[in-house]
């Protein structure tokens, strides 16, 4: 691992995002309430802020670090049959908390799949990117708009 015992503590936030595409009968069945293992964007949501909280334990050189805020937000896109994830992670501390995003995307993305596997095994977790990054000696990191695609 870098060692930070020399940087300043300052807060830091990072956002990431991704997202997670399916069939509309997927999508559907979702948002109806209608999955056999029970809520899906619940379950993912806890899924996400967990795995925010483990990160260090998943990727070898990230620094175990005590969260201050883990927040995970979806944005359902019917037309798309698509699903969004936001997580946004705060700490005051010597290192920042992108990496914790990340994971937490990943994780909540890759609960959905888990949980709607049995009807669309075709679904497509991609996008996943740094959005907004603030704090520490480099500042503040805004993403340039760009479109994605599956």
């Amino acid at each position: 691992m870098v060692d930070v015992s020399k940087k300043k503590e300052t807060l830091r936030e990072a956002v990431v995002q991704g997202s997670v595409f399916m069939n509309p009968k997927t999508f559907k069945s979702i948002m109806s309430g209608k999955i056999a293992k029970g809520d899906v964007l619940a379950i993912a949501k806890v899924a996400g802020i967990m795995a925010a909280k483990k990160t260090s334990e998943i990727i070898p050189m990230c620094h175990p670090l005590n969260l201050s805020h883990v927040e995970i937000n979806f944005c359902p896109l019917e037309k798309e049959s698509q699903i969004d994830i936001e997580a946004k992670v705060k700490i005051k501390a010597q290192t920042g908390v992108e990496m914790e995003g990340f994971v937490a995307v990943a994780a909540a993305g890759l609960t959905i799949y888990d949980m709607c596997k049995a009807i669309d095994r075709g679904m497509i977790l991609s996008n996943i990117h740094l959005v907004k990054k603030t704090g520490g000696k480099s500042g503040t990191f805004i993403a340039k708009s760009r479109e994605h695609s599956a």
